[in-house]
């Protein structure tokens, strides 16, 4: 039961990209992050302020690599939502446990095993399989920003892991995060232009905002009181969500080969996390 809660996550993170994909026509991708990012910041800073926690750091070169990894992250992730199916732009988005493990590899130096790069073949040969029938000649630029998507992710979430190591909560880390996103898409929006917000769109933008900073916080609560594998996995049900949200709203209709390489893609992303777990518990 406690880990329902990152199904309640993963539900939220699907209904965010309902929202940025209902948005795309109205809003730029950098208002989109900027105004999800900017409610974000007022959200936290309510619960700190109601709660009375300390936002005192002394990380803040983590936190700025965190932010900035998981802004770039971010953005690509959105644009992609805009241009691609909304199951195809999420999957791309979550292979970045694929990355995290390579990652984990050249950083960290642990030490691959046969059965970990044999889940992360699978993961990519997932991505080739998602990518073919799905994507249009004109539609590679999109796809290749949402596996960098993926890439950026797995950086922030090392960050994120570090940060945690330095005894972090997970308020200073949405915090900071929020805080970083805001000002940076702000700032460049303050030197271009902002699209007309009226009461007929200023619902979508509440709904990204409130959407992506529940879900973080169901899925912070789902790590803190569930098991881990378990909450990691549950995770990929986003995949599932987004794809009955494409077929009901914009009759998203992907071939069997596309929901092949979805599959491959989380299994690869669960079984190389379960069993670089496994490993890291053996070496330790």
């Amino acid at each position: 039961m406690r880990s329902f809660w990152m199904l309640v996550a993963a539900f939220l993170f699907a209904c965010m990209g309902v929202l940025v994909k209902l948005s795309a026509n109205q809003f730029t991708t950098i208002e989109l992050v900027f105004y999800r990012s900017l409610i974000g910041v007022a959200m936290t800073w309510l619960v700190v302020r109601h709660y009375r926690l300390t936002l005192r750091t002394t990380h803040w070169k983590t936190h700025c690599s965190r932010g900035l990894t998981g802004l770039g992250s971010l953005l690509m992730f959105f644009y992609c939502i805009t241009e691609l199916p909304l199951a195809t732009a999420i999957s791309l988005n979550y292979t970045w446990p694929l990355f995290m493990v390579l990652f984990s590899a050249i950083i960290l130096k642990e030490q691959l095993h046969w059965p970990v790069i044999t889940a992360l073949a699978a993961g990519f040969i997932g991505v080739i399989f998602l990518l073919r029938p799905t994507v249009h000649d004109d539609q590679w630029v999109a796809a290749m920003l949402g596996l960098a998507s993926g890439f950026f992710a797995a950086i922030a979430y090392l960050n994120v892991k570090q940060l945690g190591n330095l005894g972090e909560s997970e308020w200073r880390v949405v915090f900071y995060f929020t805080v970083i996103c805001t000002v940076i898409t702000g700032i460049w929006l303050l030197l271009t232009a902002f699209s007309p917000v009226t009461q007929q769109n200023i619902h979508l933008l509440i709904g990204i905002g409130i959407t992506a900073t529940l879900a973080q916080l169901a899925m912070t609560r789902a790590y803190r009181t569930g098991t881990t594998l378990v909450v990691s996995s549950l995770g990929y049900s986003t995949v599932l969500f987004a794809g009955i949200w494409g077929v009901l709203i914009w009759n998203e209709i992907l071939p069997p080969v596309a929901w092949l390489g979805m599959g491959l893609i989380i299994l690869g992303g669960a079984t190389s996390g379960l069993l670089g777990h496994k490993m890291a518990l053996k070496v330790h």
